[in-house]
């Protein structure tokens, strides 16, 4: 038995493979790219919203390329993001500008570095003044209780909000 082979011009080939290839480019880097929190771009507008709508503010202080990050990101605080909480995202050696508590004008770094954070992924919990209301929630070692300790300490900042 033998089998039957259709020769396929060269240019035919060509186009296939460029096809191919552009496409194989295009699926990763849509995928690539890890879904995003908000940006804080003035923080007594961002507290004066969550203390309107009862809640602190969470805040994550993130770095690009952390893995740590986006896992946290996904799985904790864009759901929590879905369900009403204030969740917004500041990012270590970011140069964008943001406005600050005291009504200057702050690179993201700059407010990083102001809160003395110094590892990604931070969470901080914020009232209405800006203050810290709980504990932070620093890296992400324990993936297992992060949910645990996540929500924890919200239920704790909820408690201690001025008004409650």
């Amino acid at each position: 038995m033998s089998l039957v082979s259709f020769p396929i011009p060269a240019p035919v080939w060509r186009m296939a493979l460029v096809l191919l290839l552009s496409l194989r480019t295009l699926v990763p880097a849509a995928a690539a790219t890890p879904p995003q929190l908000p940006e804080i771009t003035s923080l007594p507008l961002e507290l004066q919203h969550s203390a309107a709508i009862g809640q602190p503010l969470l805040v994550m202080v993130s770095l690009e390329q952390c893995p740590h990050c986006v896992i946290v990101r996904k799985h904790h605080l864009l759901p929590l993001l879905r369900q009403g909480v204030p969740v917004r995202q500041v990012s270590m050696r970011d140069q964008r500008p943001l406005l600050a508590l005291d009504g200057s004008s702050l690179t993201q770094d700059e407010l990083v570095r102001r809160w003395k954070v110094k590892v990604a992924p931070t969470l901080l919990f914020l009232g209405p003044d800006g203050r810290e209301l709980v504990e932070r929630l620093e890296g992400a070692s324990l993936p297992d209780f992060y949910g645990a300790y996540l929500e924890d300490r919200l239920q704790r900042a909820r408690q201690v909000l001025p008004g409650r």
